[in-house]
Protein backbone atom coordinates (compact mmCIF):
# COMPACT_ATOMS: atom_id res chain seq x y z
CA UNK A 1 0.00 0.00 0.00
CA UNK A 2 1.57 3.54 -1.27
CA UNK A 3 2.46 6.22 1.51
CA UNK A 4 1.06 8.74 -0.63
CA UNK A 5 -2.30 10.13 -1.49
CA UNK A 6 -3.35 12.14 -4.11
CA UNK A 7 -5.70 15.34 -2.79
CA UNK A 8 -8.22 16.71 -5.82
CA UNK A 9 -7.97 20.17 -5.91
CA UNK A 10 -9.02 22.64 -8.76
CA UNK A 11 -6.17 23.82 -11.13
CA UNK A 12 -6.11 27.62 -9.71
CA UNK A 13 -5.91 26.53 -6.41
CA UNK A 14 -2.93 23.70 -7.21
CA UNK A 15 -1.07 26.99 -9.15
CA UNK A 16 -1.52 29.35 -6.06
CA UNK A 17 -0.42 26.67 -3.78
CA UNK A 18 2.82 25.36 -6.22
CA UNK A 19 4.06 29.47 -5.98
CA UNK A 20 3.40 29.49 -2.48
CA UNK A 21 5.68 26.53 -1.71
CA UNK A 22 8.48 27.82 -3.66
CA UNK A 23 11.53 25.25 -3.36
CA UNK A 24 9.36 23.18 -0.21
CA UNK A 25 8.09 20.05 -1.35
CA UNK A 26 4.60 19.34 -0.91
CA UNK A 27 4.48 17.79 2.54
CA UNK A 28 7.04 20.47 4.03
CA UNK A 29 4.89 23.37 2.89
CA UNK A 30 1.14 21.96 3.99
CA UNK A 31 2.58 21.54 7.10
CA UNK A 32 3.88 24.86 7.26
CA UNK A 33 0.26 26.37 6.28
CA UNK A 34 -1.31 24.17 9.16
CA UNK A 35 1.47 25.92 11.52
CA UNK A 36 0.63 28.97 10.47
CA UNK A 37 -3.34 29.00 10.83
CA UNK A 38 -2.84 27.06 13.92
CA UNK A 39 -0.48 30.18 15.40
CA UNK A 40 -2.95 32.46 14.05
CA UNK A 41 -5.92 31.57 15.99
CA UNK A 42 -4.93 32.88 19.39
CA UNK A 43 -4.74 36.21 17.82
CA UNK A 44 -7.73 36.32 15.76
CA UNK A 45 -9.42 35.50 19.02
CA UNK A 46 -8.17 38.21 20.74
CA UNK A 47 -8.35 40.53 17.94
CA UNK A 48 -11.73 39.78 17.75
CA UNK A 49 -12.42 40.25 21.28
CA UNK A 50 -10.86 43.68 21.51
CA UNK A 51 -13.09 44.81 18.66
CA UNK A 52 -16.15 43.33 21.08
CA UNK A 53 -14.92 44.84 24.44
CA UNK A 54 -15.56 48.77 25.09
CA UNK A 55 -12.80 50.76 27.29
CA UNK A 56 -15.17 50.49 29.68
CA UNK A 57 -15.54 46.44 29.42
CA UNK A 58 -11.59 46.06 29.51
CA UNK A 59 -11.44 48.42 33.11
CA UNK A 60 -14.23 46.43 34.52
CA UNK A 61 -12.81 42.98 34.01
CA UNK A 62 -9.04 44.42 35.25
CA UNK A 63 -10.92 45.64 38.33
CA UNK A 64 -12.90 42.12 38.65
CA UNK A 65 -9.77 40.33 38.27
CA UNK A 66 -7.39 42.52 40.69
CA UNK A 67 -10.36 42.27 43.33
CA UNK A 68 -10.73 38.49 42.99
CA UNK A 69 -6.65 38.18 43.37
CA UNK A 70 -6.70 40.04 46.51
CA UNK A 71 -9.55 38.37 48.31
CA UNK A 72 -8.21 35.05 47.02
CA UNK A 73 -6.68 33.40 50.00
CA UNK A 74 -6.01 29.42 50.65
CA UNK A 75 -6.94 27.56 53.49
Amino acid sequence: MSRYFTIPVPREVRELLERERGDKDWSDSLLDLRREAEASRPRLAFEKLRQLLTEEGINSIERSSREFREGFQLG
